[in-house]
């Protein structure tokens, strides 16, 4: 089994909502980083899983979008509590669809909020 894992960082704003997590409740930012990885039996004619360059680029676009911005008030997390869990699922999602890789094996997201704690989401491709 082969793997590819790409990660960058950034920075967003949440706060938590469906329960009592004090300063939690309240605005407030974490630096994040995002880990994806890819896991597959078999490589494309290049040797590739996928394209490193094409994996950065969706990173880049996901980062670009989530970047700075309130993620309560995203259409993603309408009617969710803003968890790392769910954020996890969401990014996993959004880059799933953008990166589009070719066969069968494991997509991930590992996201981190600071330097002790993450969530993660897989699906199979």
């Amino acid at each position: 089994m082969y793997t590819l894992s790409v990660k960058n960082d950034f920075i967003a704003q949440h706060y938590l909502i469906g329960g009592d997590w004090g300063p939690e409740n309240n605005p407030h930012s974490h630096h994040y980083v995002m880990e994806v990885r890819l896991e597959a039996a078999e490589l494309d004619q290049h040797g590739y899983l996928v394209d490193i360059v094409k994996i950065e680029a969706e990173i880049a676009k996901a980062v670009d979008y989530f970047s700075d911005s309130m993620l309560n008030d995203l259409p993603e997390f309408a009617g969710l509590n803003p968890s790392l869990e769910h954020f996890s699922r969401i990014a996993c999602e959004k880059l799933l669809a953008g990166i589009e890789p070719p066969g069968s094996g494991r997509f991930s997201i590992r996201l981190w909020e600071n330097d002790t704690c993450w969530a993660a989401y897989t699906k199979d491709f």
